[in-house]
């Protein structure tokens, strides 16, 4: 019977050395499995550190060269905006210094797409607000084009809200990475992901302390729990946090975790954007980039990575005080920096600036133009995520003045007519008719108010900016009409389906025969309205066509007179193709779209088309200057003076509804619209409204005076004011005009005797 026993035996002790074998096993493949998922979670998150990326809006890049019509204090008002600190010395990029006639300037350097700026020490000298040359220093080697960076102008943020300004670690002060060290992970170099002392430690404080105080993580474990884990402090997410950590060290190398480390980390809120890396937080803080900043600068940035909130400098500067300082000391004790560069670090104050020099949108309503072109090319989430290059056209020298002058008239309307107070609204659209590239968009009386955008979407009847469209029908059929040309400016009725529609001038009055050249420079209804049934209502809606308007445009004889509901960005359009001759160019606010990383995606080419005949546009060029002159825009002279030549045209509507200005210089078309949201009467002509805000600033942005140098097929000929007849040169009362080759020469009259004179104006060219 004992041999039978034994066999029992052995079964018994067997078994649970099997389930223990099983029961291991099957912990070993778990224990295998879940390393696995780790790994594949690691590599899977943090292949080629790939963050969803703003996309960034620049400004045009300044520009300066000898002979460019700036002022010193116009220069230093943009470098200002750049974040450019005013010192006494050079010393660095980001720094400049003024002396009696030139400005000194460290710049930063930038890489465009066509060339890489570099940092240099630069020379600026000014002479009667002209730059009269540029050069390098010490040497003073003179440069052709010295190109400042561009602005930043606004972002286009990812779903998430997060941003950041990507660096490289070679990018980082040394300084900045031996604070941070000292600070978040002394062993950082030596261990292997999780730090056993760094643990110890932090157990013995929080027990000595009586509260959970340290954590001991890594700096590889805060990258672990920024970039993917929860901020919860529990065991739970406390061992795959560990776990990533070892497996992220053995993917990565130490500089590779740093550089992320550095990009991640959250370090302030602005609203709903997250600020994360040291990159975007010395600008944030700061307003220079993170090569710029000095040992208490980086300290206090170093310090916040504890808590951003808690510590955030603008609301709680003890705290940030505080907190920088233990940063130095730190320092100081691993022997980073010496005692007295802490103690004179420790004595500096915070140096952070009052509010971030940028915001979510600096120029909101010309963003709003930059995101609807851009639409055209791009979806949504390549603009939110990709980290595009954007390079517009705007000039935040000319958006300022825009601004300003939008901010002062509206106040002095309102002061001047009490019943207007807080109801006007204004809209401005600036261009550069010479390349078609926008300048400056102001969407509201607010131009910071990123609302309704007025200049791109607030359709209004535009009364009479429509006029030149008829007289430009006209003047292209030379064989009938000319600039002396009489029209009847007499009453007239005009079958409207039905309905009589009977127009009449603002004055009340019909003022008879009338040349071509006074019935557009006094804007008078009734003559303009005999030209344009003359001519036909297709003939100017096909001339609209060809300026740009490509609304959909009533066709019926108060077309005329602006009976069409457009927008100032579609009325800038139209004159940009008048001021350029009748060469269309559409108005574009982007100049071209680089990746992350610099390279060009699409450049967005100045295209023109010849839309009407240049000559025709020559005469009613002439024919604006005379409304600016004499007619009913001639109170410009209070902004502009009386040698400065610019064309435009006043625009009212019914019931004194809306005020439009539109016009031009030599290099600058702009037109701005006053009125009220409602629709209610305003009370002012466009004289009295739009027309002051475009004055101030022309006169502002020192718009250049148009040259009217003919092209070929114009000759000028003298005739008299009032009946337009042909007269010998210099005659009392008569002026010299230019016609579409061959002008008339029949029908000459002589001068009275003893009536020779000089025309008070003569626009002909001296040749």
């Amino acid at each position: 019977m004992a041999t039978k026993r034994k066999p029992r035996k052995t079964r018994r002790s067997a078994l649970p050395r099997t389930l223990f074998l099983q029961l291991a096993l099957v912990c070993i493949m778990a224990a295998a499995a879940y390393v696995l998922w780790v790994d594949h979670q690691v590599t899977t998150t943090f292949t080629g550190w790939h963050w969803q990326l703003p996309a960034r809006v620049y400004a045009r890049p300044l520009e300066l060269y000898a002979g460019l019509p700036i002022d010193r204090d116009a220069v230093e008002e943009e470098i200002l905006r750049l974040g450019y600190r005013k010192v006494d010395r050079l010393e660095g990029p980001g720094q400049f210094t003024l002396l009696k006639d030139e400005l000194q300037i460290h710049t930063r350097g930038f890489d465009f797409s066509d060339k890489q700026e570099p940092p240099q020490r630069c020379r600026i000298r000014f002479n009667a607000g002209v730059v009269a040359d540029v050069d390098t220093l010490p040497a003073r080697t003179p440069i052709a084009i010295l190109r400042l960076e561009p602005m930043q102008i606004a972002r286009i943020y990812p779903t998430h809200n997060e941003d950041r300004v990507l660096v490289r670690l070679t990018d980082v002060p040394a300084e900045m990475i031996q604070a941070l060290i000292a600070t978040e992970d002394r062993r950082f170099y030596r261990h292997i992901g999780i730090d056993p002392l760094g643990i110890a430690r932090a157990m013995v404080s929080n027990i000595r302390h009586l509260r959970l105080d340290q954590g001991g993580s890594t700096i590889t474990q805060q990258l672990i729990k920024n970039y993917h884990l929860s901020h919860e402090r529990t065991l739970v997410r406390k061992i795959p946090e560990m776990a990533m950590a070892l497996s992220l060290e053995r993917h990565y190398t130490k500089q590779q975790i740093l550089e992320a480390y550095l990009n991640e980390i959250f370090l302030g809120q602005d609203g709903r954007r997250a600020i994360h890396g040291f990159g975007l937080a010395s600008e944030f803080y700061f307003g220079r980039p993170l090569k710029e900043l000095r040992l208490p600068e980086m300290a206090l940035l170093v310090g916040m990575a504890k808590g951003a909130s808690y510590y955030d400098p603008r609301r709680f500067p003890e705290r940030a005080l505080a907190r920088r300082n233990v940063v130095l000391d730190q320092m100081a004790e691993q022997k980073k920096i010496t005692a007295g560069a802490a103690a004179r670090a420790k004595a500096a104050p915070l140096g952070v600036i009052a509010k971030p020099l940028f915001r979510r949108t600096r120029y909101p309503a010309f963003v709003d133009l930059v995101r609807r072109q851009l639409r055209q090319d791009y979806r949504e989430e390549d603009l939110r995520n990709e980290g595009l290059q954007i390079f517009t056209t705007i000039d935040p020298r000319v958006q300022a003045i825009a601004d300003e002058s939008v901010r002062d008239q509206i106040a002095a309307l309102e002061k001047g007519y009490g019943r207007l107070k807080d109801h006007l609204q204004a809209a401005m659209v600036v261009s550069n008719h010479q390349t078609g590239e926008v300048l400056a968009i102001v969407g509201d009386r607010n131009p910071a108010y990123a609302g309704f955008n007025r200049a791109l979407d607030a359709r209004r009847p535009v009364g009479s900016l429509l006029k030149p469209a008829v007289y430009l029908a006209a003047l292209q059929r030379p064989e009938t009409y000319a600039i002396n040309t009489l029209i009847a400016d007499e009453p007239i009725t005009v079958d409207m389906h039905g309905k009589p529609w009977t127009p009449g001038n603002y004055d009340g009055m019909p003022h008879g025969p009338v040349t071509i050249e006074d019935a557009l420079a006094h804007s008078y209804n009734l003559a303009t309205v005999q030209l344009g049934m003359s001519l036909g209502v297709p003939a100017v809606v096909a001339v609209l066509r060809g300026l740009g308007i490509d609304q959909p445009l009533p066709e019926y004889p108060s077309l005329f007179l602006g009976a069409a509901d457009l927008s100032p960005m579609e009325i800038a359009q139209m004159y940009q193709t008048i001021a350029t001759r009748g060469f269309r160019t559409p108005l574009r606010a982007i100049r071209e779209v680089l990746t992350r990383d610099g390279q060009r995606l699409t450049r967005y080419e100045l295209k023109t088309t010849a839309a009407v005949d240049a000559r025709a546009a020559y005469l009613l060029i002439y024919l604006l200057t005379r409304v600016t002159s004499e007619g009913t825009a001639a109170s410009l002279t209070r902004w502009l003076g009386t040698e400065r030549i610019v064309a435009g045209k006043t625009g009212t509507t019914n019931d004194l509804r809306d005020s439009w200005f539109a016009g031009f210089g030599e290099d600058l078309t702009a037109v701005a619209w006053i009125g009220r949201d409602d629709n209610a009467p305003i009370g002012l002509t466009g004289a009295q409204g739009a027309m002051r805000v475009w004055g101030q600033f022309m006169a502002d942005a020192h718009v250049r005076s148009l040259r009217m140098d003919p092209p070929e097929g114009i000759e000028w000929r003298w005739v008299d004011r009032q009946t337009g007849a042909f007269t010998r040169a210099n005659c009392a009362g008569s002026r010299s005009v230019p016609f579409i080759s061959p002008a008339p020469v029949a029908g000459t009259l002589e001068c009275p005797m003893m009536s020779f004179g000089v025309p008070e104006t003569n626009y002909a060219p001296i040749h």
